[in-house]
């Protein structure tokens, strides 16, 4: 008899730290033996229908789940090492802001009178910024007024967020009581962006470094965020607060140019030796935060870990957390992969989505397929180049020569530059019910409405891995890198 992975789990043992629950063990549902890679086309049409253990697995998609049913022994099911929420998230973050990794507690280094500036992620991120600021703001109660205080919404180059996020974000209180000011990547002018010259990047090139006025002018910065892999970045939260957070246009280009992008140690979870993340925490030590808070999220957006203190020794402290949890090993690639893109707010539009295809196509076979299952409420979206760098050529292979091309340089080339590569090894099939057939036909995917039915249509012997919470798991192939102790549920 199969079982759900999540009913499932061993327990391990864990290096105490005051603010983390306790953990349930990586978990992979594995009912098929690993074996040789399979050269036969996986989708068929196969008149008899297959004998095998039904398993039951549910994808995130935005606000809710999406039910599927799949052949047991054919299947791997690979999750996040689920860690329980902090019991009390307030008080674990009060904790770590008075006992701070490589730093002095935040109180003690605040002074009164001080213009401070505080960075939180976007309307795309699920990071709990409520929370986090309102225990910032209480640490610095009777040294630091909340009028002297500036929140940077860190965009990067999306869009502004809407007056009714940033209220649903940080809450009405705090948006009514401090300054709340949206960055803007292409305000070109002097009170826009301060102008702190260029460092030399990794791979020998300089990097222009602009960033937000009121960060490079505030007397006190604060970064606040949440880590997890991130595609080509390595992970999020840290750095990337201030840049490409809070970096303009140019800045911008030059970390995510094609070298960068398509350079081996620009992926998930590596920070050494990645390009961009390397020339990111340059950029940073320009105008470095004088205080940092990130939080590790469970796959509920629950905080699990609070980190705080100096930029990079908290960063590499919840990196390492962020690791351990989300990146999981498997021994073989797969004729299917399916993903979600963690539902909402991630799923909200179609350039978010590249995100779930790139950590299914980690283990996705040469001309296999990846199913994408993402809600697109924001559509593709209309803010942005990404739909019209994808509408100017014909096919994925056409864009990675134009991107490629060099002096080529448009936003959101990035996204269009990954997800050509992943389409030229495997094909991509998207289920976005936001999002109608002629639009991710426009985007070069293929529209799948019932994505069991793509299931049962599959080759008896096919096999089949899952991400129900997309990229908050990514796989990799064990002999790639060291593993981690997984249990195979039987």
């Amino acid at each position: 008899m199969t079982r759900d992975p999540s009913k499932d789990v061993s327990h391990m043992a864990q290096p105490a730290n005051p603010v983390f629950g306790p953990i349930k063990g990586p978990c992979l549902y594995d009912g098929h033996q690993y074996g040789p890679e399979q050269t036969n086309n996986p989708i068929s049409n196969q008149s008899e229908p297959r004998k095998s253990t039904a398993l039951q697995v549910t994808l995130a998609y935005g606000d809710g789940r999406l039910s599927l049913d799949l052949p047991g022994e054919q299947t791997t099911v690979i999750t996040p090492t689920f860690r329980p929420a902090l019991s009390d998230p307030v008080r674990a973050i009060h904790d770590a802001l008075g006992a701070p990794i490589n730093s002095r507690p935040l109180k003690e280094i605040a002074r009164e009178g001080q213009r401070v500036a505080i960075s939180v992620c976007d309307v795309t991120r699920a990071q709990p910024r409520r929370l986090m600021v309102r225990a910032i703001l209480d640490e610095l109660e009777g040294v630091i007024r909340p009028e002297d205080v500036t929140i940077l919404i860190a965009t990067g180059t999306h869009r502004a967020n809407t007056g009714s996020e940033i209220r649903h974000m940080l809450g009405e209180e705090i948006a009514s009581a401090c300054r709340v000011v949206n960055h803007v990547a292409r305000d070109s002018s002097e009170e826009g962006l301060a102008d702190l010259g260029t460092i030399r990047g990794m791979l020998g090139n300089d990097v222009p470094v602009k960033l937000n006025r009121e960060w490079t002018g505030a007397d006190f910065r604060i970064t606040t965020g949440f880590v997890e892999p991130h595609f080509f970045a390595g992970f999020s939260g840290g750095p990337k607060m201030v840049a490409p957070g809070l970096a303009g246009i140019d800045t911008v280009l030059t970390l995510h140019d094609a070298a960068r992008i398509g350079h081996p140690g620009a992926t998930w979870g590596v920070t050494e030796g990645n390009p961009v993340h390397e020339d990111v925490r340059a950029i940073a030590r320009l105008a470095p935060p004088d205080f940092s808070v990130d939080v590790v999220l469970n796959s509920d957006q629950q905080v699990t870990g609070v980190y705080a203190g100096e930029l990079f020794a908290m960063h590499a402290a919840a990196c390492t957390r962020a690791r351990l949890d989300s990146m999981q090993p498997v021994g073989r690639l797969f004729d299917l992969v399916i993903t979600s893109n963690s539902g909402y707010p991630l799923d909200q539009n179609l350039y978010q989505t590249v995100k779930g295809m790139s950590a299914a196509a980690r283990v996705v076979k040469t001309g296999g397929l990846i199913v994408c299952a993402s809600e697109c409420r924001d559509g593709i979206p209309d803010h942005g180049s990404y739909a019209s760098i994808l509408s100017s050529r014909s096919d994925p292979a056409s864009l990675l020569e134009m991107i490629e091309t060099p002096g080529y340089s448009e936003p959101d080339q990035w996204q269009v530059q990954i997800q050509a590569k992943i389409q030229m090894q495997a094909r991509v099939l998207v289920k976005a019910g936001k999002l109608s057939d002629a639009q991710l036909k426009a985007s070069h995917f293929e529209a799948i409405d019932d994505i069991q039915a793509a299931i049962d249509a599959m080759d008896v012997d096919a096999s089949i891995c899952v991400l129900p919470e997309g990229p908050q798991t990514i796989p990799y192939i064990s002999q790639q890198r060291p593993v981690e102790t997984v249990t195979l549920c039987q």
